[in-house]
């Protein structure tokens, strides 16, 4: 599943050729993906200008005057720049034609969602999706005594605290455990047992991690591939993650592979302790 840095750098690459671009049609070649699509939303766009584009952990989103639309890539989702009338592939389901290009979202899994947020009901923000997603790990917002102050009743292990998304939003299982070896933090560990100091490096580590993956493109992940066609190289960059058995770059000692919660956790008992 594309995690926050392919989602970013997927609106950084169609914010380009969509933002202050007029919509001239909609075309939806199914009755909707995860959900159905919203309804009458070819009107509801025709004639539109898109003002923003912006994100929200792993949902883009699109910002009208009268609305937004949110799109979620879902477990195999992408979204594609491509000249106006060129021809739909399998599992191209919605197409935003802007002009002389147009904006296509290919799906094979059809985990994805196009869902349609009216003004009228307030801020995005307020959206049943968006309203309880923690704060964004690249922004002010984050900090280590955020971690640590909202972490002193949470017994469960830091990875899945991190996972759960309710604290900081968008740290998914691929850099979840990338941070926690930057840190040195074993992913077993309850979270209400990590002191400030030690929250200090996983921020940091959060930070870091996040912004270099978002620099190389993403992780070349078996689904997701860029706006530009491409996938991303950060894999190159693994410590831990899907190196299981194999010797840890920093001690040499086998990465120990474990389930929580039903995601595979990659870890060093040398260096994450």
């Amino acid at each position: 599943m594309p995690e926050l840095p392919e989602v970013e750098v997927t609106r950084r690459g169609v914010q380009p050729h969509i933002q202050d671009r007029r919509v001239s049609a909609v075309i939806l070649r199914h009755s909707g993906l995860r959900w159905p699509f919203p309804a009458d939303l070819e009107n509801t766009l025709r004639g539109r200008t898109v003002r923003s584009v912006g994100r929200r952990g792993k949902y883009l989103l699109l910002g009208f005057d009268h609305g937004t639309l949110i799109i979620h890539l879902g477990m195999s989702g992408h979204l594609r720049i491509l000249p106006a009338g060129t021809a739909p592939q399998k599992h191209d389901h919605v197409d935003l034609v802007l002009g002389d290009q147009l904006l296509r979202m290919n799906d094979p899994r059809r985990f994805g969602a196009v869902l349609w947020h009216d003004a009228a009901l307030g801020d995005v923000e307020n959206h049943l999706l968006i309203r309880g997603l923690g704060v964004e790990p690249l922004e002010d917002g984050f900090s280590a005594q955020l971690l640590y102050r909202m972490t002193r009743k949470r017994n469960a292990p830091i990875k899945q605290v991190l996972l759960a998304g309710d604290i900081v939003v968008g740290v998914g299982n691929i850099y979840a455990s990338e941070s926690l070896f930057r840190a040195g933090i074993n992913p077993k560990t309850s979270a209400q047992r990590i002191g400030l100091a030690r929250y200090v490096k996983l921020e940091q580590a959060i930070r870091a991690i996040l912004a270099a993956a978002i620099e190389q493109g993403g992780s070349t992940l078996r689904d997701f591939i860029a706006v530009n066609g491409q996938s991303g190289y950060f894999q190159q960059n693994y410590f831990v993650y899907d190196r299981a058995g194999l010797p840890c770059r920093v001690c040499g000692a086998p990465v120990r592979q474990i389930k929580q919660g039903q995601r595979s956790t990659f870890y060093c008992v040398n260096c994450q302790k």
